[in-house]
């Protein structure tokens, strides 16, 4: 990140600065459910909307893995003893 920084990186290897709108949507995101969003504010142009919904989502495997196994507590009656699994 230093060396980018500082312009050290090889030509053609440079990086963009991110978007306001990124940035915006990301915290947003960070911070509250989109269906908490939605609720909220009457108008959401789409491009907002978007980039909030493409950041409400985990990024590291470990954190999809978490939330694809969240237990809500609910046993499922075929997983249990005597049920057919």
């Amino acid at each position: 990140a230093a060396a980018a920084a500082l312009g050290l990186l090889p030509l053609g290897k440079t990086q963009s600065p991110e978007s306001l709108l990124d940035i915006a949507a990301r915290k947003v995101a960070e911070k509250w459910p989109f269906q908490r969003v939605e609720e909220r504010f009457e108008r959401i142009p789409e491009p907002v909307q978007r980039r909030i919904v493409y950041w409400s989502f985990p990024r590291s495997e470990r954190e999809i893995c978490m939330y694809s196994s969240f237990n809500t507590g609910a046993e499922d009656p075929a997983a249990g003893p005597g049920g057919a699994a």
